[in-house]
């Protein structure tokens, strides 16, 4: 079994900064591309940014310039660094991973986190 679990979601000031981790346990044998997705209310989820393995990263134009993603790959981790928050970033956030697994057959499976709500408000 493999989890994923975020962190580091809150309550910010329109302008302020937030930084989510998530963090993949279990049966892993590698870990290919991460991503974090966000969902608002009313609204269907939409994807904010990915890292491949080797740490090339692409970002919806809504978050250019403004979320930075990274991963250590040593900790099966993916982080999302949020500056310059806007109210219509209020969402719950959710990580995605392409797990390797298995043992004598490794095939990738992907996984979701819970999700960890961020609420830009003033």
């Amino acid at each position: 079994q493999v989890q994923l679990v975020e962190s580091g979601g809150g309550l910010v000031q329109p302008g302020g900064s937030l930084r989510l981790s998530c963090a993949a346990s279990g049966s892993i044998f590698s870990i290919n591309a991460m991503a974090w997705y966000r969902q608002a209310p009313g609204k269907e989820r939409e994807w904010v940014a990915d890292i491949t393995r080797g740490g090339m990263t692409n970002y919806a134009d809504s978050v250019k310039g403004r979320f930075t993603i990274s991963r250590d790959n040593a900790k099966n981790t993916v982080y999302l660094q949020m500056n310059s928050l806007k109210p219509e970033d209020t969402a719950v956030y959710y990580c995605n991973a392409g797990v390797v697994v298995g043992s004598s057959f490794r095939y990738e499976r992907s996984y979701w986190g819970q999700g960890t709500q961020v609420t830009v408000s003033s």
